[in-house]
C-alpha cells in the first residue's frame, strides 16, 4: 500500500529539508527489515531457513529491476551507492568472456567523491570533464577529450551522474553513454541521486552500469547495488572470498536491509508520478526565496534538474552560520553534499561552474523527499525570513 505523505516522521515538530543526504526510513521498509530480524538463516544455506532469506533476497532483486528497466540477474548488491561506484571504476573488465581492459577513466568535474577519486584507476590515468556555468558536462570538451584518446589507442571509460546531489542538475547521460560506445569505451552513470526522482532505466540510456542506494529512496542505510546492462559484461569485484551475488560481491548477504530496500522499491512503484508533486513543492520554495531575498541565487536555476533539489545561496550569509541558525530553528537543511564528515567545506561543484568563492560558501541545499508537505516549506519559509532579516536586513525583502 502507497504511504501517505508527510506521515512516518517521529512526533518532533521539527522540519526535514535534508533527503539527498538521506531519506526517513518508510514503515514499509521497517516492518520488512523486522520480520527478517526475527528470522534466521543465511541465504547460502540449502535449508529452508536459508530458503527463505533466499527468497527475500531475491524478491527485491526483481523490484530492482523492475524499477529500472534491467535483468534481476544483472544486479549485484552492495553495501552502498558509494562501493557500487568504487566497484564499477575499474580497468579490469572482461565483455563476452574475454578480458577487454579500460586505459583510462573520464569523471565529470562535478561527479561524487567516490567517483572523483577515480575508484580503482591509478590516479594518472584519470582525465576530468569540464561543465558549463549550469554544472551540465560539456559536450563539445568531452567529446574532444574522449575522441582524442580513443585515436591513440585508449579505451575510454567514462562515469558521470545522472542527477548532482548539490544542485540536482540532470546530465545527458544517453548522449555521454553514446559518445563512450562510439569511441570502443564503456559508461557507467552513477544514478544514487536518480532513483525514485526521475525515470531511471539503464536500457534507454544505453549505458554499461548504472549504481543506486537504498537510503535515498526510504530503504535503510548500508545497502545498494550495482546494475549491468548486459550479461556479457562485468567489472572484477571489489571484495572477493566468496560466492556471494553471482561471485560479484563476497561476503554474507544483509537480509534485513535487502528486505527493507525492496520494501522502498515496491513503495516508489505504486506512489505513481511523486515528481509532479514534489517539483510543484521547490517551484513554490524558490519563488519564496526570491521574494523574501531579491539578491538571492539559485544555483543552475535554467538547468534540467531533479523536481526536489534547491541549491542557492545569499551575497553576504556564510552556509556555517546559516545552517546553525536553520537547526536552531528547528529545521535540517545542507550546504551541500553529505559525504565530508559533518564538515562544511568549499563546494567542487559550484567552483566547477564557476561561481565566485564568496558567494559558493554561502551555498545552502535544500531537497524534498517523500515526507515533505506544503506546510514544512511555508515553515521554513518563515523561518528564512526571519535569518535574512537578522542577517542580512538591508536584503530581505517584504514578507508575502
Amino acid at each position: 500500500m502507497a504511504e501517505s505523505k508527510g506521515k512516518g516522521m517521529s512526533v518532533s515538530s521539527r522540519i526535514y529539508l535534508d533527503h539527498n543526504a538521506t531519506t526517513p526510513l518508510r514503515p514499509s521498509a521497517r516492518e520488512a527489515m523486522v520480520d527478517v530480524l526475527e528470522e534466521v538463516g543465511n541465504a547460502s544455506s540449502v535449508h529452508g531457513e536459508g530458503r527463505s532469506a533466499r527468497a527475500r533476497i531475491e524478491s527485491s532483486r526483481r523490484a530492482l529491476a523492475a524499477l529500472t528497466g534491467s535483468q534481476a540477474k544483472n544486479i549485484v548488491f552492495t553495501s552502498g551507492g558509494t562501493e557500487a561506484n568504487v566497484t564499477a571504476l575499474t580497468p579490469q573488465i572482461t565483455l563476452s568472456g574475454k578480458k577487454r581492459p579500460a586505459t583510462r577513466a573520464f569523471v565529470s568535474a562535478v561527479e561524487h567523491a567516490s567517483v572523483l577519486g577515480g575508484g580503482r584507476f591509478n590516479p594518472q590515468q584519470v582525465t576530468f570533464l569540464p561543465t558549463t556555468g549550469d554544472g551540465v558536462i560539456d559536450k563539445s570538451q568531452a567529446e574532444e577529450l574522449i575522441r582524442g584518446e580513443a585515436k591513440s589507442g585508449c579505451v575510454p571509460f567514462v562515469s558521470v551522474m545522472a542527477a548532482n546531489n548539490e544542485t540536482g542538475v540532470l546530465q545527458p547521460v544517453a548522449e555521454i553513454a553514446q559518445l563512450a560506445h562510439e569511441s570502443g569505451g564503456y559508461c557507467h552513470v552513477d544514478a544514487v541521486q536518480a532513483l525514485g526522482r526521475i525515470p531511471v532505466s539503464i536500457a534507454e540510456w544505453g549505458c554499461d552500469m548504472v549504481s543506486v542506494s537504498s537510503h535515498k529512496i526510504g530503504g535503510p542505510q548500508g545497502v545498494g547495488a550495482l546494475i549491468y546492462g548486459s550479461e556479457e559484461f562485468r567489472v572484477a569485484p571489489l571484495l572477493t572470498g566468496g560466492g556471494q551475488e553471482g561471485r560479484g560481491r563476497a561476503g554474507t548477504e544483509n537480509v534485513a536491509a535487502l528486505a527493507g530496500f525492496g520494501a522502498a522499491l515496491q513503495n516508489l512503484r505504486e506512489e505513481g508520478d511523486e515528481a509532479v508533486r514534489l517539483e510543484a513543492l521547490r517551484d513554490w520554495l524558490e519563488a519564496k526565496l526570491l521574494h523574501i531575498c531579491e539578491s538571492t541565487v539559485i544555483f543552475a536555476q535554467n538547468a534540467r534538474r531533479l523536481p526536489n533539489t534547491v541549491s542557492f545561496a545569499v551575497p553576504g550569509m556564510v552556509a556555517e552560520t546559516t545552517l546553525i541558525g536553520c537547526d536552531l530553528a528547528g529545521v535540517a537543511v545542507s550546504s551541500g553534499s553529505a559525504c565530508s564528515s559533518g564538515k562544511v567545506a568549499p563546494s567542487h561543484v559550484l567552483e566547477a561552474m564557476g561561481v565566485p568563492g564568496d558567494l559558493a560558501r554561502g551555498a545552502l541545499r535544500l531537497s524534498l523527499g517523500w515526507t515533505s508537505t506544503q506546510d514544512d516549506v511555508e515553515r521554513f519559509a518563515g523561518i528564512w525570513r526571519g535569518l535574512v532579516k537578522r542577517m542580512k536586513p538591508a536584503q530581505a525583502g517584504k514578507a508575502a
